[in-house]
Order: structure tokens, then C-alpha cells, then sequence
């Protein structure tokens, strides 16, 4: 699977994007949370606070709970700001 990190994601991660091999099963956006954040501190300090991940599968805003299935690309943003 491509995973995008954009923003601080990305300085904190080193790279834009790289392509994941997910595990076994059905994984869930949090599972592969889990799965980076063991890859090394700068992921670790990347998804430290659940609170301001954003994830979008096949570019498309999803809550962390749901599940990979067929997507293809998973991104990962912080919150946005408007005004």
C-alpha cells in the first residue's frame, strides 16, 4: 500500500511517501498506525497524539477505525485551519 505523510508528518517521518506491506487479515488505518510507529522514533513521535491524525483512503477522509479493504493509498495530514 502507497502511505503519503504530509506536513509535519513528513519532517518528522523523513520521506513524503514509501509503499507499506500491511499485515495479515483485515487491518484498520489505527492498525497501521501501530505497525509505523514501530519503524523508528521519528514515526513514533509522528503518531504520538491520535487526537490530531487525519488519514484519507483513496483520497477520501476516514476515521481512524476503518478498516484498509481494497484501498490502495492511505495519507496521513494533520488538522486543518481556515479562515
Amino acid at each position: 500500500m502507497k502511505v503519503l505523510y504530509f506536513a509535519w508528518f513528513r519532517d518528522r517521518i523523513g520521506c513524503a511517501e514509501e509503499d507499506v506491506t500491511l499485515p495479515e487479515g483485515d487491518p484498520s488505518v489505527r492498525d497501521l498506525i501501530a505497525l509505523l510507529s514501530k519503524r523508528g522514533e521519528g514515526y513514533e513521535a509522528a503518531f504520538e497524539d491520535l487526537d490530531v491524525v487525519h488519514a484519507a483512503l483513496d483520497m477520501e477522509e476516514v476515521p481512524l477505525e476503518t478498516k484498509l479493504g481494497t484501498a490502495t493509498e492511505v495519507a496521513f495530514y494533520p488538522p486543518f485551519t481556515g479562515g
